[in-house]
């Protein structure tokens, strides 16, 4: 039975992408009877999960040891990042082939530093994609709003992109429109679109975290008799607005602009479910697995989520049930004086924020890493 959990989801249209990545899970085995087993389908990384296994662990010593001392500590964590990319890349090799490309991806994501700069955005990832060199690496950029400028261009020269850190409908709106704008712009220019892939990554747990946290000030401040009206609206925001993202995305994908790039061969951007590890150990440790089920979706789980899921989740499709009470709910929200667009605004400055600092820490932990390693040698 701890099988089929996960193949159900699978079979409901639901993509399963692991949100890790380490080297032994890529030479042990232990990655390839994960996708055989667990149905997995994809891999998604950042700096934060890169600066984890890079600390604990001893397995790029070798190849550190072994680089250029020329080499800065950016250009170190590129070249181990790289060696990993490429090498998941060719293990889901399989997927992307079976799926007709519809699947099996992996992300690298450009340096947090450049988020707000479309340029420098574009020249980075340009620059990994050329390096992984492998047809089903995603390059990852910010839904910032000069993010999305760079998907355009990026979506335009025929780079597959995984648009990160979107936590507001608007947001999502803008990046659908520059993936379209992007496959538009390859037609014109007489390019084939149908190679060309991307997925919208869609933010769910911090949602939750930052609206819970606003609702418990007012609960201090309210009158007895509004107290429960404000607690039963805990925990309940970051589905709702994920389900009217998916709303969004079946109306965006059904109009007649889209009709046209479909008959050239174009395929649709997946909504991406991130960041649905549950963060309030009073709520249920799959819900937000539970809750977005749907086809045309990816959810990407840390190791621990997909394990819990396996053991306990519940597969039905939710992803576009109750749609009236996800409007429902998000204006009780707005109307009890917590703002979706603050919420949504302040998530994102401090996303990108969290993962700079990963970032940092990440190139410090490598040159502490290389003057220990010379020490040695």
């Amino acid at each position: 039975m701890t099988r089929n959990r996960l193949e159900q989801l699978h079979n409901e249209g639901q993509s399963i992408w692991l949100d890790n990545i380490d080297r032994p899970m890529l030479f042990d085995g232990k990655l390839e009877r994960s996708i055989a087993e667990d149905f997995l389908t994809g891999m998604t990384s950042n700096p934060t999960i890169f600066e984890k296994a890079l600390a604990e662990g001893t397995e790029y010593d070798e190849q550190l040891t072994g680089a250029s001392s020329e080499l800065s500590g950016h250009e170190l964590f590129e070249l181990v990042e790289t060696t990993d990319v490429q090498r998941a890349c060719d293990l889901f090799a399989g997927v992307y082939e079976r799926t007709g490309r519809d699947d099996g991806y992996v992300s690298i994501e450009v340096s947090p530093g450049v988020a707000h700069e479309v340029g420098e955005t574009v020249e980075e990832a340009k620059r990994l994609w050329r390096t992984v060199d492998r047809p089903n690496v995603m390059v990852k950029v910010p839904g910032t709003p000069q993010g999305a400028l760079a998907v355009r261009e990026l979506i335009g020269a025929g780079i597959n992109v995984n648009i990160t850190l979107l936590f507001s409908l608007d947001a999502h709106d803008s990046v659908i429109d520059a993936y379209m704008s992007g496959l538009e712009d390859r037609v014109a220019a007489g390019h084939p679109v149908n190679h060309v892939f991307s997925v919208a990554s869609f933010f769910v747990s911090r949602v939750d975290t930052e609206v819970d946290k606003r609702l418990d000030e007012l609960i201090k401040a309210a009158n007895p008799s509004d107290r429960d009206r404000l607690k039963m609206l805990k925990g309940r925001a970051a589905v709702a607005n994920a389900k009217l993202a998916y709303r969004l995305f079946t109306r965006r994908f059904a109009e007649p602009r889209w009709k046209q790039l479909e008959e050239h061969g174009a395929r649709r951007q997946k909504p991406l479910w991130a960041s649905t590890g549950v963060k309030n150990p009073a709520y249920r440790d799959v819900m937000y697995v539970e809750d977005l089920i749907g086809p045309t979706t990816v959810n990407t789980m840390p190791p621990a989520l997909i394990e819990a899921f396996r053991e306990h989740g519940d597969v039905q499709r939710t992803v576009d049930s109750r749609i009236g009470a996800a409007e429902g709910l998000l204006r009780e929200v707005e109307a009890v004086g917590v703002s979706m667009r603050d919420v949504t605004d302040k998530l994102l400055v401090d996303g990108l924020a969290s993962f700079q600092k990963s970032f940092e820490a990440l190139i410090a932990g490598i040159e502490r890493k290389m003057s220990q390693l010379a020490t040695h040698k």
